[in-house]
Formats: structure tokens, sequence, C-alpha cells
């Protein structure tokens, strides 16, 4: 069944699609809902759906939900190692649940052995551990993963986990809303069933998932959906999220976008917005700020650099931001908190704004009904009307202006408005980078090279320098030269890293031994650029010979010369063609020139990508793939010498 369907039953609401332990789906994607369409028990059997590591043999979930919310979920799950990496996948489970509302009960845990023999899981090798991506924040406490070790789990054993859940205080009071995505492994049968009140509906949006025809009685509704899966075909290099293109059950109790939204804003209302400390330090932040842009800068860059960031995806945990006062006390919190704070200082110096949900992560669409989930809803930003603008604080390395890419061209709720629009599809990336070579008698070369990052990659190349000790910042140097395939020393030095907006240079200068060679002919590289540069980018472009799935295509505009002296031991006896090349998507020159006279090759390059949005389709790789290898072929050009008087 594809695209939404309403079921029958009543009203409307929604919960995290993150409620049941399986999925993990916005977590860790923990459970592999695997399994191979028909194998044999044998496990040197040859039907093992290509040797899939796992498979899901059987995977049902019922859930029980109430009209206030309150949820029974019972969940029973059998999975096959098919081979020793599907060891690694299964013989591990874990079970998330928040600690301050919800109990677990593990109903089964077992291994069952290649010959049906049971054994079950002790108590020793149960147990409750803190969720790690709370960070030690005390404000985020309550995610718990109940780990569940199983014994004697070799290729051919099975691993069988039943438990129980109940969470008698709902996460959104009256709502429900869960998200399933496989994680792409062969599934046999899995089977999600929710019992609601008859007068509560459910409405579903379903790829892939077969909806049973619902049933009715005694006053409940019980909605069924079958999913069964052969093999996957490998997610392609730089592919967008599968969830994109692939199967996918959403299931809401909420009817549309704007209730959804209404159902966050209500419960986001902070009564301490104008607490005096937040008052306070909003003005003084903003001082010398001449417009509103640059108060809601100013305010932005103090956020993203002061109020840490604890990476729980929304919906997880409660969806109700903490108060603004709390916040700036404790100087942490997750994406909701840092719009909460950061709308509370906006506010404070007259500045309106509203948060906006959407999704962080490599989908560009969202599911036709509403809820929490990793393919769904699951981060929170801001919009600011008046500015004509989204920001993003939990992004450290992004300037104010831009938007980190993984919530570029993308559906975004505004909440105070109720409606969907979209966040930029494209924005401001250039690089400009120029190196230069002079290659001694001797044959080594000493170089200098200076990049220059303007738009938003220039904050996250000086974020990552801001971050860096000096030890780390000369790896980052010594790195940068190996990837290119160069070996010897580097030293590197940047612009101002305390700047938070504006262009950004770094430099690099250091030695390369045996560049050419004193004996016979030479295949010197015509780079322009070291690794991070053009030719890193178009390789990555190039990542797959062929592509079937949308992937994601980040455009910008790069310059780069390169100014060569070579030494009177060699002649050039060949020089690359000056290349050029046109297409809708792609402008790309190339111009050698070498003066026998000052032995100097000079090299110039620009590429020009503008794709116009952040997901291109396969059919666009095939239109620009071959005008593709041929800029992959300039930038990987030689320049050929031959000695002339040998040492």
């Amino acid at each position: 069944m594809t695209g939404r369907v309403t079921l029958p039953g009543q009203a409307a609401a929604s919960t995290p699609g993150a409620y049941a332990a399986f999925t993990l789906l916005v977590c860790f994607a923990a459970f592999t809902f695997s399994a191979p369409a028909h194998a044999d028990d044998n496990p040197s059997a040859t039907a093992f759906d290509d040797r899939a590591p796992s498979t899901m043999e059987s995977d049902v979930h019922v859930f029980t939900i109430q009209k206030d919310g309150s949820i029974e979920e019972q969940d029973d799950t059998i999975l096959r190692a098919n081979t020793t990496s599907g060891v690694d996948d299964i013989a591990q489970r874990y079970v998330w649940f928040n600690k301050d509302i919800e109990q677990v009960q593990l109903l089964v845990a077992q291994t069952i052995d290649r010959n049906g023999v049971a054994h079950p899981v002790g108590p020793e090798a149960i147990r409750d551990v803190q969720e790690p991506r709370s960070a030690g924040a005390p404000s985020f406490e309550d995610g718990v993963l109940r780990t569940v070790i199983f014994p004697g789990v070799e290729p051919g054993a099975r691993v069988h986990l039943a438990f129980r859940k109940t969470r008698a205080k709902p996460l959104q009071a009256g709502t429900f809303a869960y998200l399933v995505e496989p994680t792409r492994e062969p599934v046999e049968l899995q089977r999600l069933i929710f019992d609601l009140p008859a007068d509560v509906p459910l409405h579903a949006d379903a790829r892939g998932y077969t909806a049973v025809p619902p049933v009715t009685a005694n006053g409940r509704t019980r909605y069924e959906f079958d999913y069964r899966h052969g093999p996957y075909a490998p997610l392609e290099t730089g592919a967008a999220g599968y969830a994109n293109w692939g199967d996918r059950l959403m299931v809401s109790t909420v009817p549309d976008f704007a209730s959804f939204a209404a159902r966050y804003r209500g419960p986001a209302t902070d009564a301490t917005i104008d607490d005096p400390a937040i008052v306070r330090l909003a003005g003084s932040l903003t001082a010398n700020a001449a417009d509103p842009r640059a108060k809601a800068q100013a305010l932005y860059d103090w956020m993203r650099l002061n109020i840490r960031y604890v990476a729980l995806f929304l919906g997880e945990t409660a969806a109700i931001p903490h108060k603004a006062s709390d916040i700036l006390r404790n100087r942490y919190g997750d994406c909701k908190d840092h719009v909460a704070l950061y709308g509370a200082l906006l506010a404070s110096v007259g500045i309106r704004s509203e948060a906006v949900l959407l999704n962080l992560g490599p989908y560009y669409s969202l599911p036709d009904v509403p809820g929490y989930g990793a393919s769904a809803i699951n981060h929170a930003i801001i919009w600011i009307p008046e500015l004509s603008l989204f920001a993003d604080t939990t992004a450290g390395g992004t300037a104010f202006g831009y938007l980190p890419p993984a919530v570029m061209d993308r559906p975004a709720l505004l909440v105070g408005e109720g409606v969907l629009s979209r966040t930029p599809a494209t924005q401001v990336r250039k690089r400009s980078a120029r190196l230069q070579i002079d290659v001694d008698e001797s044959g080594s070369a000493n170089y200098a090279y200076r990049v220059e990052d303007t738009g938003f990659a220039a904050e996250v190349e000086r974020n990552t320098f801001r971050r860096a000790t000096r030890q780390r910042t000369q790896q980052i140097a010594a790195n940068r030269l190996l990837q290119t395939g160069l070996h010897g020393t580097a030293q590197l030095r940047t612009d101002d890293v305390a700047a938070t907006h504006g262009p950004f240079a770094t430099a690099m200068q250091g030695t390369v031994a045996h560049f050419v060679w004193h004996d016979g002919t030479t295949a010197v590289p015509a780079l322009t650029s070291l690794s991070g540069g053009m030719g890193s980018q178009v390789q990555s472009w190039l990542a797959e010979p062929a592509r079937t799935q949308p992937w994601a295509c980040i455009g910008g505009e790069f310059d780069e010369t390169l100014e060569m002296t070579l030494p009177r031991f060699v002649r050039v006896t060949d020089l690359p063609a000056d290349t050029a090349v046109q297409d809708r998507f792609l402008t790309f020159s190339s111009r050698y020139v070498f003066d026998p006279a000052t032995r100097m090759l000079q090299v110039s390059r620009h590429l020009r990508a503008a794709f116009g949005h952040q997901l291109c389709s396969a059919d666009e790789f095939s239109a620009m793939k071959d005008d593709l290898v041929r800029i992959e072929r300039d930038l990987d050009a030689e320049l050929v010498v031959k000695v002339t008087t040998p040492k």
C-alpha cells in the first residue's frame, strides 16, 4: 500500500514514533529488520539470501493505546545469524525506555542454537545503562537502555527476545504516533498491530507495508500492517536515506501537520521567557548591535558557542522544552531547548521568532502523516520572520545566515503558523586555492599553499581549528598533504579563529622530497589544490560508476591555480591540454601554460556546480556523468618531464 491512508476510527492525536524499543530508529537503528525470503534451517545451506548477515524470522509488535495516550506494547522478535558479522548484529540487543514514565518487563530472552536447544539469558547478562548521548546532562538522564547479551550465538543460531513495555503517562497527552523504517536486512515476517478506542482514528502513510482491513469490536478498533522483504539492494555511496524512496510506515492519531504544530505549540509556552537574567544577557550581548539582524547574529553566536548541545533527537523524550531560565543556568540543552532559549533572547530585544520542526538527516521529504522518527520529524530549529531566515544554534560550526547541510532543502513545519514551509535548497559556497611549488636542483620541492573558503563552508573550517589543539592542527596539515598523495613536511597557519563570520583562510608550507627524479622520466602531478579541494569534490560525486538511487548533491564554486617552477635538469615532454566542459549543472575550464624561459608552469582551473537542489536523481547523475569523468581526468592530469643532464 502506498500513500496516505486514513483508517476508520475517530478524533486525532500523536506521540513519538520512537516509543517502541525495537525500532530505536531515531536512536541507533539497533534492531535488524532482517530475514531472507525462505532460508533452510541448516546453516550450511546455500539459500541464505546471498549470505545476508542476519535474518528477521518473526517480529510482532502489539500496541494497546488508550485515549489519554497511555500505552502497553508487547514485542516478540526472533532474529537469526547467518554469518559471523550477523552474530555481531544480533548477539546484543537493546530495549530503550524512559525510566521516569515507563516500565519494561522481559518475557523471553534466549539463544536457540542450531539444534533447536534454548539457552536462557542469565540475570548477569541483563543490565540497564544510561543513554550515552545524554552526555552526563542531568536533565536528560531519563533515557535508559536495557541491554540483553545473548549466550552462545554463532552462525545459524537464533535469538528470541520478547518484552512488555508500559507507559502510564503519555509524552503528549491524548496522542500516539509510530514510525517504522526497515534497517534493510531481509524480513520474513513483520507484523505491527495497533489497538485503539474505536472513536480514535489512526492515519497511516504506508509504503511497502500491507494494511489488513481494520476490525472493530467491543468499542475498540484493531489495525494491522504486515511486511515482508527479500534481499535489499545495497545503499549506494552518497545516496540519500532509504525512506526517501523505499519502504516506510508512519501511523499517527494526529490528522494533519497543523494539528501537530498546535499540540507542540501549547505545551512549549514558557512562563520564564521574561526572566530578568535572560533580559540582562540579551541586552548586554546586543548593546553595540545597530539593527535587528546584527542583534540576532550576536545572540546566535553566543548561543552556539556557549550552550552545549545534547544530541538527543526530538521525540525520544518529552517534546516539551525545558524552561529558558533553567537552560540558561545549566548551559546545555537539546534542539528544542536551544530554540526555547534563543527565542527568549530574541524576544527580549523585540525580535519575533517561532519554532520549526523538521528532519535532521539524509531525508528530503516527510511522511504524509505527522509524527516523530528517524525519517520523520526529529529536530527543531528557529524561523525569524523579520529577517526571512532559519537558524540552527545547535550547529556550532555554522555561521549566522547559513544552515548545516543536514537541514537544507527539506519540509519545515512552522509551529507558530501551523503550515509546512521548506528550508533553502542552496546557499553560497566558494573556495579559492593557490598552490606554489618550487622544485630545486636536488629534485625536492618547497611548497606554499593558501586556501580561502567563503559562504557556509568558511565557518565549518574555522570551527574545526577553533576547537583544535596546536598538535591537532599540525596533524590536520600532515593528513591533508598525505591524502593528496605527497610525502613531506607541513606547517599550517590560519586566519583569526575568534571571528564568527566572513571568509576564512588557511596557509600551509613545507617540503616534499623527490618531487622530480634525477633519472629517467617523471610524471609530475598538475595539482591546483591539496586534499579537500576540487578533486576531492568531484571524486565524491563519482563515488559510484552508476546510480539507481537519489543522492545528495551540494554544489559550489571553486577557483584553483598552480605556479610551479621546474629545475634546469629536466625538460617538459608532455603538457596537458586545456579542457572546457559545459552542461546543465556543471561549468568547468582548465588552462595550462609553460614558459621555458622562466621554467614556470601555470595552471588555472574553475568549476561551478549549480544543481539548484540538494537531492539529485539517478537520471541527473547519468546526464552529468560523462562530463564529471572528463573533469576528473583533467584534475588527474600530469606534466611529463625528462632528465636532460643526468646527475
